[in-house]
């Protein structure tokens, strides 16, 4: 089994998101009940609120620079559509394509419509037009689907789509692959809430039963799926789960690879 270390730029500013959704005082809503709670220290609690105040609540170039040195492959799914809470704008997101594709990152959509074939094409060629480079890849932002989804992002041209949730191989939806993924960051530590349920030890815990169930099945691929916006002290419990879970991977002998070499194993494979 080999892994596949993704993220999902969900948020850049804090600023994008006043007069346009709730996110905001849904931030504050659960910055408040965490520290009640007793799931973050004082300590986050200030970092969260130093964060707001710079206005910064994206950290791809400190996971950019992680990743470099552990050696992960870095794939990125970045959204070029407004919705369900991602609210950037395209100047904004054309700056963070120009970096994360200088620095030699992969480089996909993340996807907002998933329902109408012809929304899904504009969405891919707003992606390209901003980028300058194909767009190969797609997962739906809070992978949202419904039946003819999958259908339709091939029919759109993609090579790949990463939004599925199973303990499945890779399979073919016409030329297109499907690569479902198993984990991610907050189903681990939020457990099914809108907040912090869980400490360290009970993550570590629950990844162990999820990469044990991978490799029950002989999957050919593990699917990690981490937000950037956690690369952070204010979310200390997120960023020590994602440095625990890049040794404990490396550790178990589970080689990193990214969407396209995964590709190309598997076209060799059938031919």
């Amino acid at each position: 089994m080999k892994a596949i270390i993704s993220h999902d730029i969900d948020h850049i500013t804090v600023t994008e998101h006043l007069l346009r959704d709730l996110i905001v005082p849904k931030f504050m809503v659960r910055t408040n009940l965490e520290l009640a709670l007793g799931k973050i220290s004082l300590k986050e609690y200030v970092a969260r609120w130093t964060d707001f105040l710079k206005n910064k609540w994206q950290n791809l170039d400190e996971l950019i620079t992680f990743n470099n040195v552990k050696q992960v492959p870095s794939t990125f799914f970045i959204g070029v559509k407004r919705g369900v809470g991602l609210s950037y704008s395209n100047e904004l997101a054309a700056v963070w394509m120009e970096q994360i594709i200088s620095r030699g990152c992969d480089l996909n959509v993340h996807g907002i419509n998933f329902s109408d074939v012809d929304t899904i094409k504009e969405e891919r060629e707003l992606f390209q037009k901003l980028s300058g480079r194909e767009a190969k890849g797609i997962r739906m932002h809070y992978v949202r689907t419904h039946q003819e989804t999958l259908r339709y992002l091939n029919k759109a041209g993609y090579k790949f789509d990463t939004t599925v949730h199973a303990f499945e191989d890779p399979y073919k939806v016409g030329e297109m692959w499907e690569f479902p993924f198993q984990i991610m960051d907050g189903w681990v530590i939020e457990n099914g809430k809108k907040w912090q349920s869980a400490d360290l030890n009970e993550a570590k815990e629950r990844t162990k039963k999820q990469i044990a169930k991978a490799q029950k099945h002989n999957l050919k691929y593990l699917g990690v799926d981490f937000h950037d916006r956690y690369f952070s002290r204010s979310f200390n419990t997120w960023l020590e789960w994602y440095f625990w879970v890049i040794d404990y991977l490396a550790q178990n002998k589970i080689e990193f690879v990214n969407y396209h070499t995964a590709i190309s194993e598997l076209e060799s494979v059938k031919h």
